[in-house]
C-alpha cells in the first residue's frame, strides 16, 4: 500500500520492517534516505557480512533478485537485499518478471527486507505489477515539489534538525539552489555544522556557507534592478563574468523570471495595498518593500515586456538564438533592457 516518507521512517526507526518496499518516483531524495536508513540501520554490523546484499540493476534481472531474496539469513533474525537504480531491471515489466515478483509478493519470506530502489520513473499503473506492489509491499511514490513547496520544505527540514531559520535565509537557500532536495539538504547539512550551539540560520550564514558572494549575487542584482542602479548592475555582472561556475545563467534567469511573473501578478491583483500584497506573497512577505517599489519602477505592460525579454535571454543561452553570444553578454543585453525602456514597437521586436 501507498505510504508518506515520514511515515515508513518512522516505522523503520521503530523497527517495524516489512517484507518488501518499492520505492519509486520522480524525486531521488526520500527513496535515497529510506534506503540509506535501512541499509544502515536494519541489521547490526556483525551481522551484515552474510545478509546484506545490495545489487544494481543493470546488473541483475528479476530471477537473481528473487534468489537472492529467497535465502535465509545466517546467524540473523533478517537479511536485507537492497536493489539499487531498479528501473534499469531488463525484465521488471516484462511478462515472465513481472509474474516471478507477482508471486513472490504475494508470499515474501518474512526473514527478509528486499527494498527497490526505482528512481526517476513510476511502474506502468496499467500493469498486473503496479497493482501487486501496491497491495503487498510498502510503497512509496515520489514527486518533484513545485517551487512554491520548496521553502516550506527548507523550513521543515531545518526545525527537523532542532534548528531555526529566518524567511530570507530559507528564500535564498530555495531560489538559489532550487528544487533539488538532495542538494539542498547537503548545503543545509554543512552549513549546521559551522553553527555555534543555539544558533539560527539567517542571511550571513548563508552567504557565508553556501558560496553566496555578500555583494554579487543574484538577489543583489535584482534589487540594483529595482533601484535602477545600472552601476552597481553592471559591478554584478562583471563578478558574474568573472565567476561562471558559481555563477550560472540559466538557475539565475530563473530567478529574475519568477520574480517579474510574480510581479505581474501583483498588478493584477485586486488588492493592491500593503496589506493585500503582503497577503499575496506568503513566504516572501517580508520583501513586501521590495516589491511595492518595484510595483512603481515597472508598471504593467513593462513588467510584461521584461518576461518577454526574459525569454529571449533563455532562448539565447541555450543556443537557439543569440550567436556567439557569452553568458555575460547575455546577461548584459537582459539588463540593459530591463533599465531602459524602449518604445512599443521597438520592443516587438527584441
Amino acid at each position: 500500500m501507498a505510504h508518506t516518507p515520514e511515515g515508513i521512517l518512522e516505522q523503520l526507526k521503530n523497527r517495524q520492517f516489512a517484507p518488501v518496499y518499492f520505492l519509486q518516483g520522480e524525486e531521488p531524495f526520500y527513496i535515497d534516505l529510506i534506503a540509506d536508513y535501512i541499509e544502515e540501520h536494519a541489521l547490526q554490523e556483525h551481522e551484515k557480512g552474510f545478509n546484506q546484499v545490495v545489487v544494481y540493476g543493470k546488473d541483475v534481472d528479476v530471477a537473481t533478485i528473487l534468489l537472492q531474496a529467497k535465502r535465509f539469513p545466517m546467524m540473523a533474525e533478517k537479511q536485507v537485499v537492497i536493489v539499487k537504480e531498479a528501473q534499469s531491471v531488463q525484465d521488471l515489466e516484462k511478462e515472465e518478471g513481472m509474474r516471478q515478483l507477482e508471486t513472490y509478493l504475494q508470499n515474501p519470506l518474512p526473514s527478509t527486507i528486499l527494498v527497490f530502489c526505482h528512481k526517476y520513473k513510476t511502474l506502468d499503473g496499467r500493469k498486473s505489477l503496479a497493482k501487486a506492489v501496491t497491495k503487498h509491499a510498502i510503497l512509496l511514490t515520489t514527486k518533484k515539489l513545485y517551487e512554491n513547496q520548496v521553502p516550506a520544505w527548507v523550513n521543515s527540514y531545518i526545525k527537523s534538525k532542532g534548528r531555526q531559520a529566518s524567511q530570507q535565509a530559507v528564500l535564498m537557500l530555495s531560489e538559489y539552489i532550487g528544487a533539488d532536495l538532495s542538494r539542498l539538504a547537503n548545503e543545509i547539512d554543512k552549513l549546521l555544522i559551522n553553527l555555534k550551539l543555539g544558533q539560527s540560520i539567517d542571511e550571513r550564514v548563508v552567504q557565508d556557507n553556501v558560496g553566496i558572494s555578500k555583494e554579487y549575487n543574484i538577489f543583489e542584482l535584482q534589487s540594483a534592478l529595482i533601484a535602477r542602479d545600472a552601476l552597481k548592475a553592471n559591478r554584478i555582472i562583471n563578478y558574474f563574468e568573472a565567476n561562471p561556475k558559481n555563477n550560472p545563467l540559466i538557475p539565475n534567469l530563473s530567478l529574475l523570471f519568477n520574480f517579474f511573473t510574480k510581479l505581474l501578478s501583483l498588478h493584477t491583483s485586486a488588492d493592491k495595498s500593503e496589506a493585500g500584497i503582503r497577503k499575496s506573497l506568503g513566504n516572501r512577505a517580508f520583501l513586501v518593500k521590495e516589491y511595492m517599489q518595484a510595483l512603481r519602477v515597472f508598471p504593467l505592460q513593462r513588467s510584461v515586456d521584461i518576461i518577454h525579454f526574459i525569454r529571449v535571454a533563455d532562448l539565447q543561452v541555450k543556443g537557439i538564438e543569440g550567436g556567439d553570444m557569452t553568458d555575460a553578454d547575455i546577461l548584459r543585453e537582459l539588463v540593459f533592457k530591463i533599465l531602459h525602456p524602449v518604445p512599443r514597437a521597438m520592443a516587438s521586436l527584441t
